[in-house]
């Protein structure tokens, strides 16, 4: 039997969407969920999953302070777990949803003494208050799945990019055959209870015009989690003016 171009499938609270073939994400998740989610999970964050996106984190930050110099942009700082790595020859700036995470991540600041952390703010990832060309390189960790538009978010990171730079990503990508598969579908129905979609394709990312693939590398553990490095093409402000 020839299978539509393109199905919905409706579990107990999203859905799965298919498209040629292809299961590349739950339709249902909200902002509200997100923020519950991560209201819940700040307390015991660092010692759970934390630790688990260990490596993903380092992978990132190794990457990103090459740059002799340069402003970054972290996008889903979270409790700032990372924030502690970096050179501190790099401005960075963080952003997250939970105010209960920056809360903990100012901590961390404070604490550590990282001067070279300018500001931590609560914004949406979907709606950068930053201009365009603002940063030398964009990192977004562990958040394409979490945000209820990641096509937007993209072209998001992709906006507040100088053209040359860097945005980073570190996230998990879905099978669609063997046991991770299998399970990662029987996950996908209760992405707002846990606040992050288990089925997710790469093609949600791969959406900015202004972004070429640079590097992709599987990360450990078990090659759960991808780093992917895009380059803002040089010419996407010429672009934009001409759209103008």
């Amino acid at each position: 039997m020839k299978m539509m171009s393109r199905t919905e499938f409706r579990g107990q609270s999203g859905r799965l969407e298919k498209a040629h073939g292809r299961i590349v994400g739950i339709g249902r998740i909200d902002e509200g969920a997100v923020r519950d989610a991560y209201r819940r999970w700040a307390p015991v964050y660092d010692l759970t999953f934390g630790r688990v996106a260990v490596q993903g984190r380092h992978s990132a930050v190794e990457v990103i302070n090459r740059a002799p110099r340069g402003r970054v942009l972290e996008v889903g700082v979270g409790t700032g777990l990372s924030l502690p790595d970096y050179a501190r020859h790099l401005e960075i700036v963080g952003i997250d949803l939970s105010p209960e995470m920056l809360k903990k991540a100012r901590e961390r600041v404070d604490s550590e003494e990282l001067d070279n952390v300018t500001g931590l703010h609560e914004m949406d990832a979907a709606d950068l208050r930053f201009p365009d060309n603002s940063f030398d390189t964009v990192v977004a960790m562990f958040v394409m799945t979490v945000v209820p538009d990641p096509e937007r978010v993209m072209r998001e990171l992709a906006r507040v990019t100088k053209p040359g730079g860097d945005v980073l990503l570190v996230n998990h990508f879905s099978q669609q055959h063997g046991m991770r598969g299998w399970v990662e579908r029987r996950m996908a129905p209760f992405a707002e209870h846990i606040g992050w979609r288990s089925v997710f394709d790469l093609s949600r990312v791969m959406v900015s015009g202004d972004l070429e693939l640079a590097e992709r590398k599987s990360l450990s553990p078990l090659g759960i989690f991808t780093l992917l490095r895009f380059t803002k093409t040089r010419d996407a402000s010429r672009r934009a003016v001409a759209a103008e």
